[in-house]
């Protein structure tokens, strides 16, 4: 099983804001292949599962832990499924790429990232966990601090971009999935 956790928080609130591009990504995956996220109360997520044709399964997770609490849905998954940490590929926000890089890394430190912060902290020192970075940009004004624009609205150009962008986030993290190891 691999499992593919999409950052962000939740609420209607939160919904259509920079910060939230891993639970965009996640939904567009999961509309690509006609599975609907429910809620799991055990893991504090929202969860869709997607069967291969080669009967490997996909877990698509959208923790409701809120951004900072990350890591809890990742422990919970970790003790309730056979996986391990190479079994993991988390997508979120990266305000130090520009808007539109996808960057994949394979383990390191949080950059930052507070929810990326949360899971590494509930994992062992030194473990490998893949990542995919979706850049969002800057602020455009030096005076606007950074969580106001990551928890701000996408621009109407980057709405327009983001329907280029989704799919290339999507066909990339088809392309790691169908690897042997994530």
């Amino acid at each position: 099983m691999k499992v593919v956790i999409g950052l962000g928080n939740p609420g209607k609130e939160y919904e259509l804001t920079r910060h939230n591009v891993g639970f965009l990504i996640l939904d567009a995956l999961a509309l690509r292949h006609n599975v609907s996220f429910t809620t799991k109360r055990s893991l504090e997520a929202e969860v869709a599962e997607i069967i291969t044709d080669g009967q490997k399964r996909l877990l698509l997770v959208k923790p409701q832990t809120f951004m900072n609490a990350s890591g809890r849905t990742f422990s919970q998954i970790c003790s309730k499924y056979p996986v391990l940490p190479e079994d993991f590929l988390i997508v979120y926000d990266d305000a130090d790429l520009p808007f539109g890089d996808l960057r994949l890394k394979q383990g390191g430190g949080s950059a930052g990232h507070r929810g990326m912060q949360s899971i590494l902290t509930n994992m062992p020192k030194g473990t490998i966990i893949s990542r995919l970075r979706i850049g969002i940009g800057r602020p455009p004004y030096s005076d606007m601090a950074l969580d106001e624009f990551v928890l701000g609205r996408w621009s109407k150009q980057e709405e327009t971009a983001l329907q280029e962008l989704t799919p290339k986030a999507i066909e990339l993290i088809e392309k790691i999935l169908s690897q042997e190891a994530v």
